[in-house]
């Protein structure tokens, strides 16, 4: 039931992290506030097809 996801950055684009969702739960786009390497700060995440 759970689904491979990947998370892109809302300021660079770049992807940077992977992490499984349950489907049934979230069926829309998540977005979560991570760490980015690249923009050196927290930024928010969202989900990527």
């Amino acid at each position: 039931m759970r689904e491979l996801v990947i998370l892109a950055c809302t300021q660079c684009k770049r992807r940077n992290y992977t992490m499984t969702k349950n489907k049934r739960k979230h069926p829309d786009r998540v977005e979560y506030t991570k760490y980015c390497r690249f923009c050196k700060k927290h930024t928010p995440h969202r989900e990527t097809r």
